[in-house]
């Protein structure tokens, strides 16, 4: 008070102020302790401390003197966000306290959220700012009423989901860009605590992965919201994989084609539309997706199907290519048919240098050298006839 009363006007009323606020905040923090309040009347001063912090964070460029650049406004929101992170500890001593405790938060920061979002008069930092927190709060009130329930931490897992769900729901219906773009962001953000929690179950961190996807897919429909596709995507081929995980599949196709197809998809839709991109931009990425573990594969597997079947679609891969001039097929396709057939034919290629004279490798190596340097000026033109052709193919 003496501060607030000694800088009545001048240009430094907004830090006299602030200073005054935050001397007043100390007071109120610290006095449940010295006064030895009971337990329950030391969560309500706090929660009123809370309370008044935040609407003098709102209210506080209304003063007699309004300033653009006061700090008080910013001061304050700092100051009740700290006092409500504080609570939340001291609520934690007891599970009733806390379930009221976070009750209470959450409706404390989306009031005054609504409540910036309907008038232009209040401070305009306070409405993304208690966005965010009343998100944060909502999703730790989840977690808590889930653990009180006694449910397991997977199950918790689908009644957090609630919260980024709602998040993406409110998010469609603001006009506010700031306040949007707050609410979008701490509700993704609240879907990470829900895949932590059922980590430890693989089907139902399946099915939240799928239903994080799905909460995205459906921002993505919104205008300006494209990029949130990208992520859907990425979440739904994740539920894809561990759901394959949980059934124990070890077959690396299984978890490659989900992304091979629609990348395929995707690029003969792209080059349809725009015949100058090109294929390695098109159909590189979805073909060594597949193409690349399932060489590895079959280096390391003693059968015969799969490097049969993957012999077979490296050159149906290279036959498109050569067809239709694109360079990337054709190359992806060669070259892992090539490796392909080496993996099968080293066993007997093996064998018969086994069984041939120890100096009959070198002599043919040496005609093959004499071969290539007789013919080398042709070589070169062959070779520079190949470039030539795989350079006019996009």
């Amino acid at each position: 008070m003496v501060l607030a009363w000694a800088f009545r006007g001048g240009p430094h009323r907004p830090l006299a102020l602030s200073g005054a606020l935050t001397l007043a905040w100390a007071t109120a923090l610290v006095l449940p302790a010295t006064l030895e309040l009971p337990y329950g009347a030391a969560l309500l001063a706090q929660g009123v401390t809370t309370a008044a912090t935040l609407a003098a964070a709102a209210y506080g460029r209304l003063g007699a003197t309004p300033e653009p650049a006061s700090p008080l406004p910013l001061t304050a929101l700092s100051l009740a966000l700290v006092t409500s992170v504080h609570l939340v500890l001291l609520s934690l001593a007891t599970e009733t306290a806390t379930l009221a405790v976070l009750t209470g938060l959450t409706a404390l920061f989306a009031a005054m959220a609504v409540a910036v979002a309907l008038t232009d008069r209040l401070a305009p930092i306070c409405g993304p700012v208690c966005a965010a927190a009343c998100t944060a709060y909502a999703a730790a009130l989840a977690c808590a009423t889930g653990a009180s329930l006694g449910w397991q931490p997977h199950h918790i897992a689908l009644l957090v989901l609630v919260v980024p769900a709602t998040a993406a729901l409110l998010a469609a219906r603001l006009k506010d860009a700031a306040l949007t773009a707050s609410v979008e962001v701490t509700g993704a953000v609240a879907g990470l605590p829900a895949m932590a929690l059922a980590i430890t179950d693989l089907p139902t961190l399946a099915l939240v992965l799928a239903l994080c996807g799905v909460i995205a897919a459906g921002t993505a429909v919104r205008p300006g919201r494209r990029q949130a596709g990208y992520a859907a995507a990425a979440l739904f081929l994740l539920a894809t994989w561990v759901r394959l995980a949980s059934w124990e599949v070890d077959v690396p196709e299984a978890y490659t084609l989900p992304v091979t197809v629609p990348a395929l998809v995707v690029g003969v839709v792209r080059r349809s539309r725009d015949a100058r991109v090109s294929s390695w931009t098109a159909y590189g990425a979805g073909l060594s997706v597949t193409l690349v573990p399932s060489l590895v594969a079959a280096w390391g597997d003693p059968d015969w199907p799969r490097p049969l079947l993957l012999g077979a679609a490296a050159l149906l891969v290279t036959l498109v290519g050569a067809w239709h001039r694109l360079q990337a097929p054709l190359l992806l396709g060669s070259t892992v048919l090539a490796l392909d057939a080496l993996h099968e034919l080293a066993p007997y290629i093996v064998q018969v240098a086994g069984a041939l004279p120890r100096w009959l490798p070198p002599a043919l190596a040496g005609l093959a050298l004499l071969a290539l340097g007789a013919t080398y000026e042709q070589r070169i033109r062959d070779a520079r006839r190949v470039r030539e052709v795989l350079g006019r193919m996009r």
